[in-house]
């Protein structure tokens, strides 16, 4: 369960394409809560263990990006824009979102994006997760 804080932390989640940093951006926004996109962190803070050539992105490393998130988490006010929320400790977070999408549209937003450069496999195994 969540503690009381004075600002809530939120999780928005989904698969890919569903249109979470859009939500938390915008989210973020109108409260002046702080986004954190995870993946941008993982990139800007080296949190990981390498580069996954089938996937084409870094392999994360969640010890390091749960270290790295422990005191904002603490503080409050963050809302938290990742595709999983497995090895987040629940403790966290006060309200979690999944965000869920129809599959042709999805699949019409993967192929937009850089998804394009991925074999068909990878995007059929995307859509599979949803």
């Amino acid at each position: 369960m969540a503690q009381k804080r004075e600002k809530p932390n939120i999780l928005i989640t989904g698969t890919p394409g569903t249109g979470k940093t859009t939500t938390a951006s915008a989210l973020a926004e109108a409260t002046s809560l702080r986004h954190i996109n995870v993946g941008d962190l993982v990139k800007e803070k080296n949190l990981h263990d390498g580069w996954d050539e089938e996937f084409d992105c870094y392999v994360i490393n969640e010890d390091l990006v749960c270290d790295e998130l422990e005191d904002l988490m603490e503080e409050g006010g963050n809302i938290v824009d990742h595709h999983g929320c497995d090895f987040f400790p629940e403790r966290w977070f006060d309200r979690i979102v999944v965000l869920q999408t129809d599959n042709s549209v999805l699949y019409d937003r993967l192929t937009k994006r850089f998804y394009w450069r991925r074999p068909k496999t990878v995007i059929e195994k995307i859509l599979s997760w949803h």
